[in-house]
């Protein structure tokens, strides 16, 4: 009995603990939504309650769509554990970076005399994933992260902090439709190079030193197979021993440098 109080007091206590960790970045209440809409800041994501209509709530859902913010309607109890606050069945969260297109950043980086280097995450959701991938990416000299506008980690305050501040500095790029954006790379120039435990190909036979997007997905099944058709290289990174894969922060890190490696000729 005791060991069962102190498992729900232990709940009890990460659950207040996260509201605590998402207050900074979360609004919540029809009226605040919009102000902060009318401000100019961009929102990571926005929950609404299930089946609350009215013209305000469309309006949002409008600009939702517009920029590419995901709106996850979800039941009342959802919002009630967001936070305990009347939150008028809906919740925000400000995203604490500026998102950039990355149509602007591939056209500037060959501006600069520069051969585009992107990461593509495909349903990457771990919040510290997303952070140390971001922090690798930075000192890899990646010109941009792309990721899709639903399916992929929150950028809070956990992402922020173990990017170690990179997530300020490097491009991310929030896009709706993954496949477009692709296609648009490949048109660009960019080698599409989709990272694959089932392909036969190894990390150290190909080569990357040209203009390059690495893909890299979710850690439960990999990328997705409309990606995968659109890739134009699939890699393996070689494995002699008894374990199949590896966290996707660890596979970025790895890729990312064997890029930088053979950019610079060593």
């Amino acid at each position: 009995m005791l060991q069962n109080l102190y498992y729900f007091c232990q709940k009890i206590f990460n659950m207040e603990h996260q509201l605590k960790k998402e207050d900074s970045n979360m609004v919540f209440g029809v009226h605040p939504v919009e102000e902060v809409i009318k401000a100019g800041k961009e929102l990571e994501k926005i929950f609404v309650q299930n089946g609350l209509r009215s013209p305000q709530i469309s309006a949002i859902c409008g600009y939702a769509k517009e920029h590419n913010v995901p709106v996850q309607f979800v039941p009342i109890e959802k919002l009630n554990r967001l936070t305990r606050k009347n939150h008028q069945g809906i919740v925000a969260f400000v995203c604490p970076i500026s998102y950039q297109d990355i149509e602007n950043v591939i056209p500037a980086v060959y501006d600069e005399g520069r051969m585009p280097f992107v990461v593509i995450l495909d349903r990457v959701t771990d919040v510290r994933n997303f952070g140390a991938i971001a922090r690798t990416c930075y000192a890899a000299g990646v010109d941009a992260i792309v990721i899709p506008s639903r399916g992929s980690a929150l950028i809070n305050g956990d992402a922020m902090k173990t990017s170690a501040g990179a997530l300020s500095l490097i491009n991310v790029c929030r896009v709706e439709n993954v496949k477009d954006t692709i296609d648009f790379l490949k048109a660009s120039g960019l080698k599409v190079v989709a990272f694959s435990e089932k392909a036969k190909q190894t990390i150290w036979q190909a080569d990357l030193t040209g203009p390059v997007a690495i893909m890299m997905g979710s850690e439960e099944d990999g990328i997705s197979e409309a990606y995968l058709k659109r890739a134009d290289n699939h890699l393996v990174i070689p494995m002699p021993g008894d374990i199949d894969s590896l966290n996707v922060g660890v596979a970025t890190g790895i890729v990312a440098f064997e890029v930088v490696r053979q950019r610079i000729g060593e």
